[in-house]
């Protein structure tokens, strides 16, 4: 069997940059078990495999570790692949998922914007004692909050966020919670980063989930429409956020670096 398969670095417009991931085109599905090992194999954050359904696609998720209930730079990749490389004639691409419910990514010339639900966070009535000295020495988040098993650590500049030192086995004991960490940013109107070592991912380079939390927060807090993000991980990557009801619209580029076969 000869599996398609793409890397896409996403939320960049170059390359070596942004948040990898590799694009698998299966005409039905795999055993679980063997996706996971496709997966693995890649040893990238995420990994996304699309069966056709209906002149658009079924989408899964799998870290090197697990399948996840949604992953925005992944599907992003996704749309990008399908509007760019292989159904060029179309604007827009939907995406049914099984936690996220549909999702789409459309072309808009050189960016690419994508439909995800929101999640809004509230204040964490009960911040777990490790969560502080999992993000490393010296970290005081003025505020915790949760939603959707992410705590969200806000600080007070971007480089408080920088120059966090997080510990990845104290952050895998807060399981199933990841962390993602916020701040003003200096050029843009917020930066972050974000932590999933249980899910085999110590530190994601730019997480399109996390957006889905942090629009909410920063939209309220600084009361504007459209956002511009970054985040702070060695890769780096940058974004545009906008509430539209009860979802979040995300904005970003993509580059293909990688086009092949995965023989099994």
């Amino acid at each position: 069997m000869r599996i398609p398969i793409f890397h896409v670095d996403v939320f960049t417009d170059r390359p070596f940059s942004g948040n990898p991931a590799a694009v698998c085109l299966l005409d039905s599905w795999l055993d679980d078990a063997l996706l996971r090992k496709v997966a693995a194999e890649n040893n990238l954050s995420a990994t996304a495999f699309l069966v056709p359904a209906g002149g658009n696609f079924d989408l899964r998720w799998f870290t090197t570790h697990c399948e996840i209930r949604l992953c925005g730079h992944a599907t992003l990749a996704a749309g990008y692949l399908v509007l760019s490389f292989l159904q060029t004639d179309r604007q827009i691409v939907r995406f049914a998922t099984r936690s996220g419910g549909i999702l789409s990514v459309q072309n808009e010339g050189e960016i690419f914007s994508m439909d995800l639900p929101a999640f809004v966070p509230r204040e964490c009535a009960n911040v777990p004692p490790g969560l502080s000295p999992a993000l490393g020495p010296m970290a005081d988040p003025t505020d915790v909050l949760e939603v959707n098993d992410t705590y969200v650590a806000v600080f007070e500049n971007a480089g408080e966020i920088e120059g966090l030192n997080p510990n990845v086995a104290l952050l895998e004991q807060l399981h199933p919670f990841v962390v993602a960490v916020t701040a003003p940013g200096e050029r843009e109107d917020f930066v972050s980063r974000y932590f999933a070592p249980s899910y085999g991912v110590p530190e994601d380079p730019v997480t399109g989930s996390a957006h889905c939390v942090l629009t909410p927060y920063w939209t309220k807090r600084l009361g504007k429409s459209r956002l511009h993000a970054r985040q702070l991980s060695r890769r780096g990557g940058e974004l545009w956020c906008e509430m539209e009801g009860e979802r979040v619209i995300l904005q970003g580029k993509a580059v293909l670096t990688l086009e092949g076969s995965l023989t099994i």
